[in-house]
């Protein structure tokens, strides 16, 4: 197992939900995102997903999309975005993602890309615009090795495609809340128990719901289904109107965990 299999275990073990929560790296500088995200472990967060900035981010709302620009007007590259795990990775364990878009990866070379990866502790990808139809070039790099895994996501319209999908999936499935961009209130799907409890009934690795999460007492209802939840927009939001700050990153981690699991 890697870094996110062995956190959902034990969490499994213990009966607790994980959270996950998601930022940009580069906003606002490089040792921000390094501070923020080490706090975040001290809190508690069970994985972090850092978003690589990206020009043309088509599954993200207005939210991520600002973030995105913005730290790609201050300068970040994707060798910032290494360098920034390398400085998470001196004294924090915490497991990390990158959530991308395949035009990154693909253009850096798919088998340099992983093995980079590898090299300095990246312990999953979430690729929201490559279909599972098109990743066996992805597929084949990461073959033989457990450092690294993929995150699937699946839909409300994945219906006839979630056994496909989650055959071989490692760490937990992406269970998006509702159609559209991320960022929404948490409006989600008409059909979320039902789709949720479709997916839950045949995947062997934890389910995990995002898209309009903002506190625990919006996924309080399908907590008797889900294995834990994911926040994005929201967590960019409270950084930005604190001025970044990695005690309001703490407080966040400490009492969403708590509220999610009393």
């Amino acid at each position: 197992m890697n870094r996110i299999e062995e956190r959902m275990a034990a969490l499994q073990a213990k009966k607790e939900k994980a959270l996950v929560t998601y930022i940009t790296v580069g906003l606002p500088t490089i040792d921000k995102t390094v501070e923020i995200v080490k706090a975040q472990a001290k809190a508690g967060v069970d994985v972090v997903e850092l978003g690589v900035p990206f020009s043309d981010p088509v599954a993200d709302g207005p939210v991520i999309q600002d973030a995105s620009y913005r730290s790609i007007l201050g300068g970040t590259t994707l060798e910032n975005v290494f360098d920034c795990v390398v400085k998470i990775r001196k004294d924090c364990d915490v497991p990390i993602i990158f959530m991308m878009y395949y035009n990154t990866l693909f253009h850096y070379g798919v088998k340099e890309f992983v093995q980079k990866c590898i090299a300095i502790g990246v312990d999953g990808l979430i690729v929201p615009d490559l279909p599972y139809e098109e990743q066996d070039e992805l597929r084949t790099a990461m073959e033989g090795q457990d450092a690294l895994i993929s995150i699937q996501l699946v839909s409300p319209v994945s219906k006839q495609r979630v056994p496909m999908i989650l055959e071989n999936a490692r760490g937990f499935v992406y269970c998006v809340s509702q159609m559209g961009v991320t960022g929404k209130s948490a409006n989600f799907h008409r059909d979320i128990r039902n789709y949720l409890s479709e997916v839950k009934a045949v995947s062997k690795v934890p389910v995990m719901m995002g898209f309009g999460i903002r506190t625990a007492a919006d996924v309080k209802p399908l907590e008797d289904i889900i294995d834990g939840a994911i926040v994005g927009s929201a967590f960019i939001r409270l950084m930005e109107s604190t001025d970044f700050s990695a005690e309001e990153a703490m407080k966040y981690v400490e009492t969403f965990k708590k509220e999610l699991n009393q």
